[in-house]
């Protein structure tokens, strides 16, 4: 058993920038269908955020001749473990550098994952302000719910995908202090996939293998709805606005989540799912590892995991 101390220099995920050559398509589906709300814009990009995210932005829709995930950002505690981060940062050689932020938060200190996807960290942060039409009577929420779409309450998680989810696995825990949740391992030894957290969730990013053997490519994004019935809704939604639904609606083995997948029009795959079920309060929580046979028989209830679950990722390749 593990005697480490558990490491939360890191709060929370803050934001995903995604990238689409299809902006004004994209830019319809976050808004109109998947219901995020536009706090702004600068340059390319639209700074885009569910009803109950707190800070300005929680998803930064860049147009671009290609597709993915340009960065992703994640709030430190407060500017001393901020520091501590961007040391052990650089003492693992992997810092791009510092940046002087943008609309949604203060400077942020870059770095590279073993699998060439960028991370970043910072701690100065823009909390949104709703206008006078868009407060909520309840003073605890950060905007009032506007039932738009399918209405995502919060950013819940990510995934990527890795050409070694292995080397993964022992880097986030040293630039993040993440704990890993769960993984999986198959029969050769290697890591097929692999959960960690920050906090108290399950978790807020995953990795799985890309089978293409392509590096640095982006998996999906997850936003949270209160309950199952509001992914089922979802589902109703998505149909009727000719999105294209991948899989689901279904519950995750791994995780527990009850999720559904579509892809926005740019192609970017977008999850909507039932994220608040499990909490990870054992401080000496031990990583859940399924096995290669576990997993084959299948990632909801028994079924089948898709194909395109396994090749289709952002940029395409080829």
């Amino acid at each position: 058993m593990s005697t480490a101390e558990p490491c939360y220099d890191v709060a929370h995920l803050g934001h995903v920038e995604l990238l689409t050559n299809k902006p004004q398509a994209s830019l319809d589906f976050f808004v109109n269908v998947f219901g995020l709300t536009e706090s702004g814009r600068e340059g390319d990009s639209v700074y885009l955020r569910a009803f109950d995210d707190y800070e300005f932005h929680t998803l930064k829709l860049t147009a671009s001749n290609t597709t993915g995930m340009r960065h992703v950002g994640y709030r430190c505690a407060s500017p001393q473990a901020l520091a501590r981060r961007v040391a052990a940062i650089e003492q693992l050689g992997a810092g791009i550098g510092w940046s002087d932020g943008d609309l949604g938060h203060g400077p942020a200190y870059q770095f590279r994952d073993p699998d060439d996807h960028i991370f970043e960290v910072y701690y100065d942060t823009r909390r949104y302000e709703p206008p006078t039409a868009e407060r909520p009577s309840l003073k605890n929420q950060a905007q009032r719910f506007h039932g738009r779409g399918v209405a995502t309450r919060r950013l819940d998680h990510f995934n990527l995908l890795a050409t070694d989810v292995g080397a993964i696995r022992d880097f986030l825990p040293q630039a993040l202090g993440s704990r890993v949740t769960e993984q999986i391992v198959l029969d050769t030894g290697a890591v097929g996939g692999c959960w960690f957290t920050t906090n108290n969730k399950s978790y807020d990013v995953a990795y799985t293998r890309d089978s293409t053997g392509t590096r640095g490519r982006f998996h999906h994004v997850t936003y949270a709805v209160d309950q199952r019935e509001h992914v089922l809704q979802a589902a109703d939604i998505f149909l009727e606005n000719n999105v294209f639904i991948e899989t689901g609606p279904h519950k995750h083995a791994i995780q527990q989540t009850f999720f559904l997948y579509v892809w926005e029009p740019a192609g970017n795959r977008i999850e909507v799912a039932n994220a608040g079920a499990r909490l990870i309060l054992a401080p000496d929580w031990q990583p859940v590892t399924w096995t290669e046979q576990e997993r084959k028989r299948g990632q909801a209830w028994g079924l089948k995991t898709i194909e395109s679950f396994h090749t289709h990722g952002t940029p395409p390749v080829g």
